[in-house]
This record gives structure tokens, sequence and C-alpha cells, in this order.
């Protein structure tokens, strides 16, 4: 008998977000797999997947909280203070906060719940609404399984991304709950399940991990056009998503350069893309491009279409971490970049989610600030581009295997032999 799962998550808007890409990736896979699927969504937006029951979560807005989240926006716009500040060390989250989770709550209450298998929590970027809605209701407690994306809150980052946030304390006593609370929790990566576990050891003995996922029909995306900054003879390197303040591009753009100035007549095939907001470098990118003609730059939201079709037809997809002793992380697009089977330059640190799954050994690893590392690795996939073009690929059937449907059924399986 097929059983049957509920999926409560923050958006399936794949452009909205990177986690929002890498939730509805999870979706369309336990679905490949041939489980019943119901999505509760709070997007904001009529979306429909695929041959997916999804039911959208409308915001509730005849109540206190909604009045007085939006009294706070008001305040906020006329005196340009940010009441966070103040009100956030009291309640730990904000008006708005609480009323998306009551509006999910709500939702949750009016649906036959007793029929589902499993109920999974999916949420993005710092919100986990999900799973302070599921937190508060005990009876689901027994069917829960708790997607932990990233490290909650901020004060349990690794460096350089910590910090106290208002209503810390609340924060990681409500995720303290969480994880005595879910019966099990899934992790994108093995390090950080063992770094969340570090702050909140039940995780530990609770947690398997699920790795963000390729979805197969992903690959058959059609009707993209071309960019008219793409030229499929260059040697492309593609550098696409956010470049957030401790994601900085400075040695991967003097890399290159520097590859130029080594190899010269590589000016004719190279070019570097790098598409995606960059706010916090926005000056310094924009002034380095004036200088280095092979650079296209592109410091805007990509939709998500044009992004995985670049991915494919590149010579090189480039995963840029930042400077840190450890990032847990798996990177949202590390499976679309196994998938269009291109080589990757990783730049992070040695110790790494990337990198353990790449191999100790993976030869185009360099750190994010070693420009002539990173030059020296675009010397030599350039010379083995242009000495084999058709065979100038990344084959790891093992990591295909591990985002893949096999690896999700191994780990979705397992928690129901657990209950």
């Amino acid at each position: 008998m097929r059983k049957n799962i509920a999926i409560i998550v923050d958006s399936i808007d794949v452009n909205d977000s990177s986690g929002s890409k890498a939730n509805v990736a999870i979706i369309n896979n336990l679905a490949a797999i041939g489980y019943n699927l119901t999505v509760f969504h709070y997007t904001q937006k009529d979306i429909q997947l695929k041959n997916i029951s999804s039911i959208l979560i409308k915001e509730n807005k005849y109540n206190l909280l909604y009045v007085l989240s939006r009294a706070q926006r008001v305040m906020q716009r006329y005196s340009k203070l940010n009441l966070a500040k103040y009100l956030e060390p009291i309640f730990g989250f904000s008006f708005t906060y609480f009323n998306d989770v009551n509006s999910i709550k709500s939702a949750l209450k009016k649906h036959d719940t007793s029929k589902f298998n499993l109920i999974l929590t999916l949420s993005k970027g710092a919100s986990f609404r999900p799973h302070y809605a599921l937190n508060k209701l005990p009876y689901l407690h027994n069917k829960w399984l708790a997607y932990i994306h990233d490290p909650y809150p901020m004060s349990c980052y690794p460096p350089p991304y910590q910090w106290e946030e208002p209503g810390y304390k609340q924060k990681q006593h409500f995720f303290k709950e969480v994880s005595l609370h879910a019966r099990n929790a899934a992790f994108p990566s093995q390090l950080l399940k063992d770094w969340v576990g570090s702050f909140f050891p039940n995780f530990i003995h609770t947690g398997i991990v699920i790795p963000h996922q390729n979805f197969e029909e992903e690959e058959e995306v059609e009707d993209v056009p071309a960019p008219n900054y793409f030229d499929s003879t260059k040697f492309n390197i593609l550098h696409a998503g956010n470049l957030m303040k401790q994601r900085n591009p400075e040695g991967l753009l003097k890399g290159f350069k520097l590859f130029l100035e080594n190899k010269p007549e590589a000016k004719k095939d190279a070019r570097l893309l790098l598409l995606g907001n960059a706010d916090y470098h926005k000056n310094f990118i924009i002034h380095y491009v004036n200088n280095v003609n092979e650079i296209y730059v592109q410091l805007s939201n990509i939709p998500f279409s044009n992004v995985f079709w670049l991915q494919n037809k590149v010579a090189v997809n480039v995963i840029l971490e930042a400077k840190s002793e450890i990032s847990p992380f798996l990177p949202g697009k590390f499976p679309h970049c196994v998938a269009s089977k291109k080589p990757i330059i990783h730049l992070g640190p040695k110790h790494s989610e990337t990198r353990r799954l790449l191999g100790e050994n993976y030869p185009y690893w360099a750190d994010i600030d070693n420009a002539e590392a990173i030059s020296t690795i675009l010397q030599t996939l350039y010379e083995l581009w242009t000495t084999n073009k058709n065979g100038f690929m990344l084959e790891r059937p093992d990591l295909e295997r591990y985002l893949g449907t096999t690896y999700l059924k191994e780990q979705i399986e397992s928690v129901f032999n657990n209950v």
C-alpha cells in the first residue's frame, strides 16, 4: 500500500530562493518514488505542482496579530526605527511570524491528518515557520520528520555567519523543543547534522541525511532561449547564485585575470559568467569587470530555468563558499552541478560538505582567496578542454545516486521502519 505523506513548506516558488528550489526537488522526487503527497504551502501564490495535491495556506487577516504586524510595519516605515530590536528580545519572534505560524496551524487543523503516515516540514532561509507550527501540535509529533536545512538560530552558525539576533534565546529554546518533539530529523549534509547536533544533542540520535535532490525531470528544461551573452563555442566558466557578504568573489576574479595573463592565448576562448545578486561586492565587481573584457556580470536574480540551462551548457561550474574553518552546508546548486556532468571548481574550506562529497583528492579545489591556485586550476581545465571538448566531463555516478531517488527512498523507508 502506498504511504501518504503530508509536506508543510514555506514556499514552492522555485524562483524566490535556492531554498525553495531545494524543497521542490525533494517534493518532486518523493512523488517520483511513488508516495502519495499532499503539500500544504505558504507561498501566497496559487502554485500547483505537477501531479501533486497542493494546498495553498492563506494568511489569517482577521485577528490581533495581523493588526499588530501591519502596525509595526507602518511605524517602522515612518519612524525609520527597526522595532524588532526592541520587540523580539521580549517575544522572540515578530508579530508577522506568529501570525504566519497560526495561519499554518489553522490550515492543518481543518484537515484530517490521521490518513498521513508521515508529516515532513520544510522551510527556507531563517524561517522555520512550518516547524514552529508542528511543534505546537503535539498530536502530530509521532509522525513528524523535521528537515533542518541550515543551523538555527543565527547564533548557532559557524563563523563568519553567526551573530546573536534579537530574541536568540527564545529561538534557541524553540529549536531545542523541535529536537525533542520531532520523531525524526533530516539534514542535507552529514557535517550539518554533526554541527547542529553539537548544540541540540538529540538530533544526533534522531537525525538522518537527505541531501538536496537532483530532480530528473529538471534535466528536460526546454524552450529556454540562449542568452545573448552566451557563446557555446567558448570555454565558459559559470558562477550562478547569490554572493552574500561572506562569499567574496575577489579571489575568483583575480584568479581568472591571472589565468589570462599566464595563458594569453586563452583570451580568445575563456569567458567568466558571474550571475546573481551581489550587493555587498557590487562596486568592486563592476570596477574589476571594466578592466577585463572576458568577464560578463549580471548582478540580479536570474530565473531558475535559465540558470539550470546554463549550468548544463557551460564548460565549468563554480561553487563558491565563505572563508571559514568549516562549511557544513550542502549548496543548493550542488545537485544541479553534478547532474550537468561538467567539472566543478570548488572554492571553500578544506573541512566542508562539498569537499567531503567530491573527495579529499578532488583536484579542482582551492581556498576562496587563493588567486594563484585558482589560476592554476583554470589553466589545467582549459588545457583539458582544448584537448578533448567531448571528453571533458565530470562522471560521478556515486554522487548521482546519492543525490537522487534511490538514496532518498532508502532514507525515508528507514524512518517508516523505525516507527
